[in-house]
C-alpha cells in the first residue's frame, strides 16, 4: 500500500492523543473524538460528511453452558481483491445472558476537483 504525499486525499498522520493513524485532513480523530485543530470550514465540512456503509449485528452465547468467544476482524480489500488493510480491533468472551452489539461504519468526505495521481487508481 503506497501513502500519498503530504495535502493530497488520502494522506495520512498520527493523532497526537490515541496515537491512531488518521486522515491528514481531520479536524476530530475519529477514533478517540479530540479535536486536533481549530478550522472555521468544519462546520461545514460537517455537513458534507456521509456514511456510505452501515453495518449493525448483535451475537449472543448459543445456549447457557456455553461461553462464546469472539474476534472482531476488519478487512478492506481494493476493486483488485488485493488485501489492503487486516486489524484485530477487538476480542472477547459472552457467557449466558451476555449480548455484544458491533457496529461498522464508514466515514466520508467529498474532496472536489481533485484527480487520482498518474499511474494509480483509487486508493
Amino acid at each position: 500500500m503506497s501513502t500519498p504525499r503530504p495535502g493530497t486525499p488520502g494522506a495520512t498522520r498520527t493523532c497526537p492523543h490515541c496515537k491512531t493513524t488518521i486522515l491528514e485532513s481531520s479536524t476530530v480523530c475519529p477514533a478517540c473524538k479530540h479535536h486536533l485543530r481549530f478550522d472555521p470550514a468544519a462546520e461545514a465540512a460537517s455537513r458534507q460528511r456521509s456514511v456510505p456503509l452501515r453495518v449493525e449485528g448483535t451475537i449472543t452465547p448459543p445456549d447457557s453452558d456455553t461461553a462464546l468467544e469472539y474476534a472482531m476482524v476488519l478487512t478492506i480489500v481494493d476493486d483488485n481483491g488485493r488485501e489492503l488493510e487486516r486489524q484485530v480491533v477487538g476480542v472477547g468472551a459472552l457467557y449466558a445472558g451476555d449480548k455484544r452489539t458491533f457496529t461498522l461504519s464508514v466515514e466520508a468526505v467529498e474532496i472536489k476537483g481533485i484527480r487520482a495521481p498518474r499511474g494509480r487508481g483509487k486508493h
